[in-house]
Order: structure tokens, then sequence, then C-alpha cells
């Protein structure tokens, strides 16, 4: 078997045993978020990430900040205010105005354009991992990959493939911050979890280049998730790759969720997550409608929160949602 992608770390950012996947502090939830024109796709991922246990202890503990010479803009103080801000405040709502003022340099946002809250997650983990970079110099990238950020939403996927003229097998290694799952067709997470890992052929313009048989073959590629991370963030692909319409079907999740029959070694222990955040994306197309989201806050409740208004709530109405993306801890 050859293997890429997976050399060991020389230097490691943040050790992996300081993380705390349970609360420090219970209290009630937090403040709502003002909508400051259209912008219910931010408010939601800055909800679901206020309400991530271990990176709301790691923020709350000011670790970041305190060991800070970014000058300018600095995207972990921005979540470290933040957070204090929503969990602290005595007041029912507030303005998350200094994300709103750098959204340009997080990614290509404007507040009064509709964006996607798939696409701002993504770009607020990339933008706090690359803040938590500055300062190291001279990293490799496994090195890189040990941030708080990838220690708490990073994981490995295995891209093993197979030639099926020599059987020769190679293993490609990546790492991730979220899965992206097909839906069409897909009744459930499970389903479409199943459908992830099914081997799929490669041929005709997608054939496999082998080193052995030194030319383009067939080959098999099956994915499987290789190292699990410790917050499995994933988003249920809601446009249709050919029409780019609204998929609108309801994809059932548990609020329990084992990974082990999607990992690379299948037959080990249960590896159990448990749901903590949701993503709902209300309205006929893609590009229009409105976000919100349902939180489980350190008091062990869930809330619907709506830009300002956050209403508590059962798990039985958190499991009934046309979901968008789900987040669950270990």
């Amino acid at each position: 078997v050859i293997g890429k992608g997976m050399t060991p770390p020389q230097k490691m950012l943040f050790p992996s045993e300081k993380i705390c996947m349970n609360w420090r502090q219970k209290r009630r939830p937090g403040a709502g978020l003002y909508n400051l024109g259209s912008t219910c796709y931010l408010n939601v991922i800055l909800q679901c990430l206020t309400y991530t246990p271990p990176l709301a202890n790691y923020l709350l503990s000011r670790q970041h900040s305190r060991f800070c010479f970014q000058q300018g803009f600095c995207m972990m103080c921005i979540m470290e205010d933040h957070v204090r801000k929503v969990l602290y405040s005595s007041a029912t709502a507030i303005r998350p105005r200094a994300v709103i003022r750098d959204l340009k340099f997080i990614g290509e946002f404007k507040p009064d354009i509709p964006g996607d809250a798939y696409e701002f997650l993504r770009c607020t983990l990339n933008a706090m991992h690359t803040a938590c970079l500055s300062g190291s110099s001279d990293l490799n990238d496994s090195s890189e990959e040990t941030t708080i950020i990838h220690q708490i939403f990073g994981g490995f996927l295995r891209c093993r493939v197979t030639c099926l003229s020599c059987k020769a097998v190679s293993d490609f290694y990546k790492v991730f911050l979220d899965v992206l799952l097909k839906i069409k067709g897909a009744s459930s997470l499970t389903t479409a979890l199943d459908d992830f890992v099914t081997p799929k052929q490669l041929d005709g313009r997608k054939s496999f280049k082998c080193g052995k048989c030194k030319k383009k073959v067939a080959a098999s590629k099956v994915v499987t998730v290789h190292h699990a991370p410790r917050v499995l963030t994933v988003c249920l692909g809601r446009a249709d790759d050919q029409t780019s319409r609204k998929l609108s079907q309801v994809v059932a999740y548990p609020e329990y969720l084992d990974l082990r029959p999607y990992m690379s070694d299948p037959a080990g222990e249960p590896l159990l997550y448990s749901l903590y955040a949701v993503v709902v994306h209300a309205g006929q197309t893609c590009l229009g409608g409105h976000f919100f989201c349902f939180t489980k806050a350190s008091n062990g409740l869930w809330y619907k929160m709506n830009d300002v208004s956050v209403e508590s709530c059962d798990i039985h109405t958190v499991l009934e949602q046309q979901a968008y993306l789900l987040f669950y801890a270990r």
C-alpha cells in the first residue's frame, strides 16, 4: 500500500489534551443577534460556534488574545470578544458589529447581500485557523494542522484507490474540517453517509494512473473517515448539481450518531457523537430565503435562535427540521 499525506507534525501548536469537550460553566443561553441587513447566514454560524463547547471554553479563557501580536484583523480575537458578549450579556440581543466590519477579510461577503451559511462557516474557521498560525513560521503542513481549530474540527479522510488490472492499492489522506454530503435520493443522514463510503468506479475520463501499470486504468475508489474529528460538521448539500435548484426533501438525522461504520476500521468500538446544533434554511431557492438555527446551551436545554429571538424548544422539534448543517460533538 502506497500512502500519501500523513506525515507526523514536527511541532504541536495546541496540545489535544488541553481540549475540554464539556462546558466549564453552565448558564442560561446568551443573547440573540440583530440582523444588520441580510446577515442571517452569518448569525446562525456565530451562534453555532458560540455553543460549540470546546471552542467556547477556549475562547472564554482568553488564551488567544493574551498572546496575540496580530496587527489589525484577527478572527480569533473577534470571536473571543463575540462569545464573551453573547454569553455574558444582560441584553436580549446584541449587534455583531466587529464581524460585519471585517466581513471583507473573512470572505467574499457583504452585509446587504444574502450569503450562504456553509460558505461563511468554512471561511470563518479558515480565518480563525490562519489567526492561530500568526507568529509561527517554518511549519510543515502537518504542524499547521495542530491549531486549536484543527484539533476541534479537523479529521482525516482516506481515499483508497485499487487498480482493477493489477490490484495495486494506493492510499491518499486528506484533512477535513467538515463533510459535504450528497442528499439526492437519501432519506436520512445514515443513508447519505452509506453512499459517501460506497466504492465508486473510476474509468473513462476519470480513470486513474496506476504507478505499477504505468498507464491510465479503471480503478475503484473508496473514501472513509480515517481519523475522526472531535466535532463533526456535516453539510447536507441542498443545491442540485445539475439544476442548482434547492432539494427540499426531509433528511432524517439522529440525536446520537455512531460514526464507526464509516471509518477505515469499521470493526472497532462505537464512536458516538451527540447533536448540539442544527442550521435550517427556509425558502424555495438556494439563493434567497432565511437561515435560523437550534443550539443546545450549556444548561443542556435546546433553543431556537432566529436572529434576535431565542426561544426554548424540545429535541423533537430540533429533529423535525429541513436541516442544512448538522453539528455533532464526541
